[in-house]
């Protein structure tokens, strides 16, 4: 099943650099590479060495670092493009063609057959240097279903190593992407890779039902950048894909490293980390609610469905607020060593809420409480400070 072997091509170094605050060095771009294929992707996609002669140039010097990760790049259904690309050293080449009548129209001009002699023209060029290659169809979900099936059926017959399915625009939602790719997968032997873009929200739902339906391949980018909204988020697939099974996800990638991968180019690209960002984002594993509280202390599970340990991570129970319970306030209370009874400790919680209910504690404020019951001799003088901040 592709839920349990799937590969991940990872395009922060192609479409994160379409990201609208991007602009990556040639050192920026080694020092991704190198923390992406420490993370364990299977795959890099590159610029087109076409784009510029400096992209040319980042492609040759990626492409000889001797990653363990493959080196792919991007480029046109064009001959003189392929040619380039072969040049660079790269492992593989993920060839793309506009299939739907809005880019076909608007953007090259060129019908079906044209686009099918032109894919199989540069795909058995690229095959004959031993490489391996990737056909997509460019805005698929607004291509017709019987031109789509037509190409990669032709591409398919002449041994291409991947078929692409792109939601260039993000169009696509859950159901249209497994149908589609069900119905792919019906048709071609081959491996079937899925780019999603995310502008209506769609992205990693669409890419865990394209692996569902029979994908073999996701595209990503670190914290989803990308051409206007963005595409499937690393770290977000990654978390999608854990809840399926964990194991498989472990022994995959390197877990742990996955905050540093998007801490380094979230300072590149000059943004945050979402509060919310799966997996790494500072309230991921923060627990208010005082049911929830009680819950996660004595079995995590009850409201973490990710292991942050597996992420180098920990989680956080907040307990200076109005809402927090007793059990939350004991933890804290044994956290500080200190000795109180149950009594004690719910005193103390019914003396935060109402504490709470006239300003915003801190921890210190809950901390100077639960030593005051356990030093009494302070206390009065303490929670008038309490109160008057």
């Amino acid at each position: 099943m592709s839920l349990d072997n799937f590969a991940i091509i990872e395009s922060t170094l192609r479409e994160g650099e379409q990201f609208a605050n991007a602009f990556f060095t040639s050192e920026q771009k080694i020092e991704i590479a190198h923390l992406l294929n420490n993370f364990g992707v299977e795959y890099l996609e590159l610029t087109s060495p076409a784009a510029s002669p400096q992209s040319r140039l980042d492609c040759e010097r990626i492409a000889s670092l001797g990653l363990r990760s493959k080196i792919l790049t991007h480029v046109r259904c064009h001959m003189d493009d392929a040619k380039l690309a072969i040049d660079t050293g790269v492992d593989g080449i993920d060839v793309v063609f506009g299939t739907s009548s809005y880019l076909r129209e608007f953007s090259h001009g060129k019908d079906i057959p044209y686009i099918i002699d032109s894919a199989i023209e540069v795909i058995e060029f690229v095959k004959s240097q031993g490489l391996e290659v990737r056909f997509s169809s460019e805005d698929s979900f607004r291509s017709d279903l019987v031109d789509l099936l037509t190409i990669y059926r032709a591409v398919d017959k002449i041994g291409v190593n991947r078929v692409g399915i792109a939601d260039t625009v993000g169009v696509a939602n859950p159901r249209q992407v497994y149908d589609l790719v069900r119905t792919l997968r019906s048709v071609v032997h081959c491996d079937i890779e899925f780019h999603g873009h995310n502008d209506t929200g769609c992205a990693i739902a669409n890419a865990y039902c394209a692996l569902e339906a029979g994908a073999t391949h996701v595209d990503t980018s670190i914290l989803g950048i990308g051409e206007r909204n963005g595409i499937t988020p690393l770290g977000g697939l990654v978390a999608r894909m854990y809840t399926y099974n964990a194991d498989v996800i472990r022994q995959k990638y390197n877990l742990p490293l996955l905050r540093e991968v998007e801490n380094y180019v979230a300072g590149l690209v000059s943004v945050d980390v979402p509060f919310n960002n799966y997996i790494t984002g500072y309230t991921a594993f923060t627990h208010k609610a005082g049911i929830h509280a009680k819950a996660i202390l004595n079995n995590p599970s009850t409201y973490e469905i990710l292991d942050p340990a597996d992420f180098g991570l920990t989680r956080y129970i907040h307990v200076a607020h109005r809402l927090t319970g007793w059990n939350a306030i004991k933890q804290r209370a044994e956290q500080l060593q200190l000795t109180l009874s149950d009594e004690d400790i719910k005193l103390i919680t019914a003396q935060i809420k109402v504490l709470a209910d006239q300003k915003n504690l801190s921890l210190d404020d809950v901390d100077v409480l639960l030593r005051n019951y356990h030093n009494p001799s302070v206390e009065t003088e303490t929670l008038e400070t309490i109160a008057a901040d």
